[in-house]
């Protein structure tokens, strides 16, 4: 397995919705997916459900702080993984913890982060959002090959929609301007008409960094409901909780199929530069590790 955001081929505009017929460059798209995990107690049990080699994003929350990531994404990286840590800027409370991330991630060997501005209502220092705080940290000696940032297709829950707009573009003029490759992956949206118009939009806005779809993997419909609330993933969880009937495709009996996404989305990857896939696993790592393996066996990868 090959890590997410490898050069592997897009994935054709006009690839076909039937799974027997999908092209080698699905394949692709499937077998690079990136794991997100959760720094909490019932990870443990499924560490040995991640796949060998298999890129992994570690979660940082407001509760416990950053250093549960950082350690994770320590041991995860030990483990043989491509470990990539969600550093968040509104917990960061000075120049000095910039310093001390940037040496983490060089000593570390680590070669991607993802960068969120967090949830804490208030900052802890300075860094009231990711623009300011990837100014500083670019100026440090990180030894990173790239850099993430999140997109919101479904809109923000809080933030103005110009406002995102603006700073997801200010990221990438930073990233660009210090010559560090970078990514947009993006947060959970059911709608996939939402979804297109959005990166449409913001192609044609000039943004041109490659795209992560950001889709849950295998896991119990109210599993989902419930962990994404507590996680903040707010306008789709509740977009779906007022759309039932409608997007009643989007979920099979027993759970939910992430295929029902990632078939349409795939569509359009090459028009939209769709690099790579953001598994949100919620911990439920080996009923996502199974639908991987299985997708990648009909394929016969």
């Amino acid at each position: 397995m090959t890590p997410c955001g490898s050069s592997s081929p897009a994935v054709r505009q006009n690839c076909p919705t039937s799974l027997d017929d999908m092209s080698s460059s699905l394949h692709h798209l499937i077998a690079d997916a990136r794991y997100e995990v959760i720094p909490m107690k019932n990870l443990e049990t499924q560490l040995e459900h991640i796949p060998a080699g298999a890129s992994v994003s570690v979660t940082c929350s407001p509760a416990k702080g950053q250093q549960p990531t950082l350690d994770l994404t320590s041991r995860l990286a030990d483990l043989g993984h491509m470990a990539v840590p969600h550093i968040s800027a509104r917990l960061c409370p000075d120049e000095a913890e910039v310093k001390r991330l940037a040496e983490f991630c060089r000593s570390h060997g680590i070669k991607e982060v993802f960068l969120i501005a967090g949830d804490p209502e208030q900052p802890a220092g300075k860094y009231d959002g990711v623009v300011s705080f990837l100014r500083d940290f670019l100026s440090c000696d990180h030894g990173l090959q790239r850099i993430g940032v999140t997109a919101y297709p479904d809109g923000h829950a809080i933030i103005p929609a110009q406002v995102v707009h603006e700073a997801l573009h200010a990221k990438q003029e930073l990233l660009k301007d210090a010559g560090v490759a970078g990514f947009a992956s993006t947060q959970m949206c059911f709608d996939l008409t939402q979804w297109t118009t959005w990166a449409a939009a913001e192609r044609a806005a000039g943004f041109d960094l490659p795209l992560h779809i950001g889709v849950p993997g295998v896991i119990d419909r109210a599993k989902l409901f419930t962990m994404g609330m507590r996680l903040g993933i707010g306008n789709s969880m509740r977009f779906v909780k007022k759309n039932g009937g409608v997007l009643g495709r989007l979920f099979k009996p027993g759970g939910y199929d992430p295929n029902k996404l990632i078939i349409p989305l795939s569509k359009r990857a090459d028009e939209l530069n769709i690099e790579g896939l953001h598994l949100f696993t919620f911990n439920n790592v080996q009923a996502t590790a199974e639908w991987q393996r299985k997708m990648l066996n009909r394929f016969g990868g």
